[in-house]
């Protein structure tokens, strides 16, 4: 009876006692037509060995990381998480812990929550950072409505080299007509800053746009920030937490909201999830900027303690004050990314980046050299890039997967623009070796 909540002993009982002949007696109210009339398609029960072999079988059936050899990325990427890490978010205080309403018996997770924010802020040269969003498309979405918050303006101007599906999840935010999205095109895989002049003027709230671009490339942030600045309008960056060790932060660049995907920062790919959204602003704005954020103070003694300094949503203050429908963060995420960062300190951080970075360019000169690819943008990249593949993308990609090697990204899959192109991302996983062995299977195609 493991798995059975109710016998048909105590359904019985239950009827008796309500007054009732049947379980189906219990809906009659509801129309015959909107009722299922025939049995669920559900296959009759396994007992609990056979269940355990069949859902192995299914899992055997995915290529996880341990498995092939991954040159994917657009936001999630596989890197080296040290034993560390799942070492302290496997802690039970941390990982059975909900949430911290109660700073007297949640100091430990109130304090994890103040050094990640603290990270966050040393990282993206912001003043403050919240506690963490759900991944790095709502922290996307969540800075456009706080630029119209700020700025009480109700349009943004959004570059089409961010990633397709963090514009898709803005474009499901303002669908009930809370904010104008205007999108501007990408150009040799960067923001068209002529196009970007054209549009932003003094109903502009926000330029959004991403560095790396969804292309790999690096955006010209400083004349990007001057074009938004000039119309009064706030700048939006997104970037990868990784490329910080050793890139200048966006706040150098003029960014007033910079956002993110975590996952990078010790968190597994997990088949995609769950992720890890960076949100960091100015100090000036932090009573408009979304989620929560955990504070340092002392107590009536003068000893230090932590408390939720900020949670700006309907449960706490007056529904018409709240920024924001997310009223939770990913806390065991931001664990695991505090304490990645920790483990590593900041030369270990620069020295993964550097890596990346150093790896990519060299893959990417083997591919172009080999003849199977061709360049397509001219603009400097970091730890991804594209590439326009010299026949067809699906096919080349399959029989690489035969060989143990996910070989990059198919971009026509989300625009038909960009068929034939591949964006690959490198870490410091991909040794010379495995990539030299990768660029011998692409020739032999």
């Amino acid at each position: 009876m493991r798995f059975i909540p109710v016998t048909c002993e105590e359904q019985v009982e239950m009827l008796v006692r309500i007054g009732v002949d049947s379980v189906d007696a219990l809906f009659e109210d509801i129309p015959g037509d909107a009722r299922l009339a025939r049995p669920l398609g559900v296959p009759d029960g396994m007992t609990e060995i056979e269940l355990a072999a069949h859902l192995e079988s299914l899992a055997a059936r995915n290529s996880d990381g341990s498995r092939v050899v991954s040159f994917l990325g657009a936001g999630v990427y596989d890197h080296y998480i040290p034993a560390i890490v799942d070492a302290v978010v496997s802690k039970p205080a941390f990982f059975t812990a909900y949430t911290p309403y109660q700073p007297e018996v949640s100091q430990g997770t109130l304090q994890a929550v103040y050094e990640y924010q603290s990270m966050i802020c040393q990282l993206t040269g912001m003043e403050v950072s919240n506690a963490s969003m759900y991944d790095g498309a709502t922290a996307f979405a969540e800075a456009a409505l706080m630029a119209a918050r700020v700025t009480k303006r109700g349009r943004v101007v959004v570059s089409g080299a961010v990633h397709p599906e963090w514009r898709e999840v803005l474009a499901t935010y303002v669908e009930s007509g809370t904010l104008d999205v205007v999108e501007v095109p990408a150009s040799g895989g960067v923001t068209d800053a002529a196009a970007v002049a054209a549009v932003v003027d003094d109903s502009t709230a926000a330029l959004m746009v991403t560095s790396p671009t969804w292309y790999g490339t690096l955006e010209d942030l400083t004349a990007l920030g001057v074009l938004a600045h000039d119309a009064g309008a706030l700048f939006v960056v997104g970037t990868n937490p990784i490329l910080l060790g050793v890139m200048e932060p966006p706040a150098s660049y003029g960014a007033d909201i910079v956002v993110g995907e975590g996952q990078p920062l010790g968190n597994a790919i997990s088949f995609g999830g769950p992720g890890l959204g960076i949100f960091a602003c100015h100090k000036a704005h932090i009573r408009q900027m979304p989620g929560r954020i955990a504070g340092r103070t002392t107590d009536v003694d003068g000893r230090p303690g932590f408390v939720l300094t900020f949670s700006t949503r309907e449960q706490h203050i007056r529904r018409e004050k709240a920024t924001s429908n997310i009223c939770s963060n990913h806390a065991l995420n931001a664990l695991a990314s505090g304490v990645y960062l920790a483990a590593l300190g900041t030369h270990g951080l620069a020295g993964i980046g550097e890596a990346c970075i150093a790896k990519a360019h060299y893959l990417e000169d083997a591919l172009v050299g080999c003849g199977c690819f061709e360049r397509v943008y001219g603009a400097p990249f970091a730890n991804e890039f594209t590439l326009r593949y010299r026949g067809e993308v699906a096919d080349m990609q399959t029989r690489l997967l035969e060989r143990g090697f996910l070989a990059g990204l198919d971009l026509g899959r989300f625009d038909a623009d960009d068929a034939g192109l591949v964006l690959f991302a490198v870490t410091e996983r991909h040794t010379r070796e495995v990539i030299d062995r990768f660029v011998e299977e692409v020739s032999a195609l």
